[in-house]
C-alpha cells in the first residue's frame, strides 16, 4: 500500500516539472476612430470580458487621432487596474496613437507598435471652451504630470513622454523603441505574439508571465450596437440628427394625426441628444439653431416679408459654426454639411410660407364664400324683394338693386341669410 501511494506521489511530482499547455486564449479588439466615451466603453466591456474569461492577454489594436480627455482617463484607468495582461499594439502601417493614443499606448503592460506607424502629439487643446493662457497653463501641467507618472509606473521615457505634452513632439515606431517609449516592434500580431511570449509584467494582482505558446487568437469585433452609437458619435452625423428631429415634430404639429413624422423626429431627437452629451457641444450654439427653427416658423404664423427668415438663416449659420467649439478637427462640423443643411431649411421653411400665404389669399371654393363671383342664371323675374336664381346646380332665392328677367345671366354679389345679392351681367 505504501509503495503504491509512493508510486502515485512520485508520478504527480514529475507532471508537475512540466508546463501545461493554456487554454486561454488571446483576444483582440481594434480601437480605432477618435477617442470618445464609446471607445471607452467598448475597451472597458472587453476588459471585464477578458479578465471573466481568463484570458492570457487582451491586445488593442489601435489607431486614433486623439480625443475626449474624460474618455482617455477612462481607458487608462481601466488598463491599469487589470488583472491580466494588456497589449496596446499601434497598427496596421499608417496608423497612429496620437494625443489621447499616447496615454493609452503608454499606460499598457506592454507597449508595440508596427512598421510605418507614429506616436506623439499629446498636448492638451480646449475642447468646449476657449482657454486663456492660465487655463492652458494648467491643463499642460496637469497632462505633463499625468503621463509622467504613467510612464515611470510602467519604466518607459518620462521625459519624452512630457516632452510630447508641453512640446507636440512625435516618433517614428523605430525612434520610439530607441528612446524606450515603447517595448518592441513587431510586423504582425503572429509576430507581436511570439516576441511577448515569456516576457514577465506587472498586473494588478502581481507578477504575470505571459504565455502565448500554442494558444488561441481570438478576434472580438465591437457589436452592431457599438458600431451605431460610434456612427451617430460623429459630429456631422449629430447635427443631421438633430436637425431631422426638428423637421419631424414640425410635420406632426403642421399634420396632426400623420404618426410617422412625430415617431421618426422623436426618434431623431432622441439619438442626437446622446450624441450631443458624447461631444464638445457649445450650448449657445446649439440655442442659437433653436432659435433660427423659432423664427422660421413665426414666419408662417406672422408675415414679416422675409425678416424672421433671415434672422433664422444667420442664426442656424453662427449656431452651427459654434456647435461643436475644438481645436481638434474630428470634433468639427464640416460646412460642407453647415450650408447644404441651412439652404434646405430655409428653402423648406421658406416653401411652406408660400403656401400658407397661398392659401390664405385664394379665393374660397366651398361653402357660402365659394358661391360668391359665380355666374347663374335667373329662373324668375328677380326685383329687390324676391326671386331665383340657378347658380352651381343650385336653386337659391335671390334679389337685386336692378330689375331682372327671367333666364338673364347673373353673378353673384354677396350671400346674407341663404339668399343671393345679385346683379345682371352687362353685355
Amino acid at each position: 500500500m505504501k509503495k503504491k501511494v509512493f508510486f502515485v506521489f512520485l508520478v504527480f511530482s514529475v507532471l508537475l516539472t512540466f508546463p501545461f499547455p493554456s487554454n486561454a486564449d488571446i483576444i483582440v479588439i481594434k480601437a480605432n476612430g477618435v477617442v470618445n466615451p464609446v471607445m471607452a466603453e467598448v475597451v472597458s466591456k472587453s476588459i471585464d470580458d477578458a479578465v471573466r474569461e481568463k484570458a492570457e492577454a487582451l491586445v488593442i489594436e489601435l489607431d486614433t487621432p486623439g480625443g475626449l480627455d474624460a474618455s482617455m482617463r477612462i481607458i487608462v484607468k481601466r488598463i491599469l487596474a487589470s488583472e491580466i495582461p494588456i497589449i496596446v499594439y499601434v497598427s496596421p502601417g499608417g496608423s497612429r496613437a496620437a494625443s489621447a493614443g499616447v496615454f493609452i499606448t503608454m499606460s499598457a503592460h506592454v507597449a508595440a507598435m508596427s512598421q510605418g506607424t507614429n506616436i506623439g502629439a499629446a498636448h492638451p487643446v480646449g475642447i468646449g471652451e476657449k482657454m486663456d493662457k492660465t487655463m492652458s497653463e494648467k491643463a499642460e501641467n496637469d497632462a505633463a504630470s499625468y503621463i509622467k507618472s504613467i510612464a515611470e509606473k510602467k519604466g518607459r521615457n518620462a521625459k519624452w513622454a512630457e516632452d510630447a505634452v508641453r512640446k507636440s513632439i512625435s516618433a517614428t515606431e523605430a525612434e520610439a523603441l530607441k528612446m524606450n517609449v515603447i517595448d518592441m516592434v513587431s510586423a504582425d500580431i503572429n509576430s507581436l505574439l511570439a516576441d511577448i511570449h515569456g516576457r514577465t509584467v506587472e498586473t494588478l494582482t502581481g507578477k504575470y508571465v505571459i504565455n502565448t505558446k500554442d494558444v488561441k487568437v481570438r478576434y472580438v469585433e465591437e457589436g452592431m450596437r457599438y458600431k451605431i452609437l460610434n456612427l451617430i458619435s460623429d459630429p456631422n452625423v449629430a447635427y443631421i440628427l438633430l436637425l431631422l428631429g426638428f423637421y419631424g415634430i414640425f410635420f406632426e404639429f403642421t399634420n396632426p394625426g400623420a404618426i410617422f413624422p412625430g415617431v421618426f423626429g422623436a426618434i431623431s431627437l432622441i439619438l442626437a441628444f446622446y450624441s450631443l452629451q458624447t461631444l464638445p457641444v457649445n450650448y449657445a450654439g446649439l440655442l442659437l439653431i433653436i432659435l433660427g427653427i423659432i423664427l422660421f416658423l413665426l414666419e408662417i404664423k406672422i408675415i414679416s416679408h422675409g425678416i424672421l427668415t433671415i434672422g433664422g438663416i444667420i442664426s442656424m449659420i453662427i449656431g452651427s459654426l459654434m456647435l461643436f467649439e475644438s481645436p481638434s478637427p474630428f470634433f468639427k462640423l464640416s460646412l460642407k454639411v453647415i450650408l447644404p443643411a441651412v439652404i434646405m431649411t430655409a428653402l423648406f421653411f421658406s416653401l411652406t410660407i408660400a403656401l400658407a400665404v397661398k392659401a390664405f389669399r385664394r379665393k374660397p371654393v366651398t361653402g357660402m364664400e365659394g358661391l360668391i363671383g359665380l355666374e347663374g342664371t335667373a329662373k324668375t323675374d328677380i326685383s329687390s324683394k324676391d326671386g331665383v336664381v340657378f347658380v352651381h346646380g343650385e336653386i337659391w332665392k335671390a334679389w337685386s338693386d336692378e330689375m331682372i328677367k327671367a333666364e338673364e345671366k347673373v353673378i353673384v354679389d354677396r350671400v346674407e341669410n341663404l339668399r343671393l345679392k345679385v346683379h345682371p351681367i352687362i353685355k
